[in-house]
């Protein structure tokens, strides 16, 4: 069966597995695209990003980021207030920095996936 003849409230397989670990990352955490494909053992960053395009709507989108920190080009002003609201670390972008907006610092906001009865998918 291909994606195009599913119903439209049925969803491939490996995407309903990265919207699991998505709805998963605590507020004011994040992970990569490639944290999540390397989580769930399957895929890699382009797969996990394409799933997040596609459905990633109805989930914590703005958790699930680029591994160098930039906003979503076109949701930046979105995610960054969801990133406010939930006490995201984020890292100043400097006067040269388009837009000037910030990005999340990875570094100290990035889940690791681990937590009392959390196991990977």
């Amino acid at each position: 069966m291909s994606e195009q003849s599913l119903p439209a409230d049925a969803l491939p397989e490996y995407a309903e597995r990265v919207l699991d670990v998505a709805e998963l990352i605590p507020p004011g955490r994040v992970m990569t695209y490639g944290d999540i494909a390397e989580w769930l053992e399957q895929g890699g960053p382009r797969q996990v990003g394409r799933v997040m395009a596609l459905y990633g709507g109805a989930v914590p989108w703005w958790r699930v980021i680029r591994a160098d920190g930039v906003l979503l080009p076109g949701h930046e002003l979105e995610a960054l207030g969801h990133y406010r609201a939930e006490g995201t670390p984020l890292r100043e972008a400097g006067r040269a920095a388009e837009g000037h907006l910030p990005r999340v610092d990875v570094r100290r906001a990035r889940w690791d996936g681990t937590g009392p009865g959390i196991r990977p998918a």
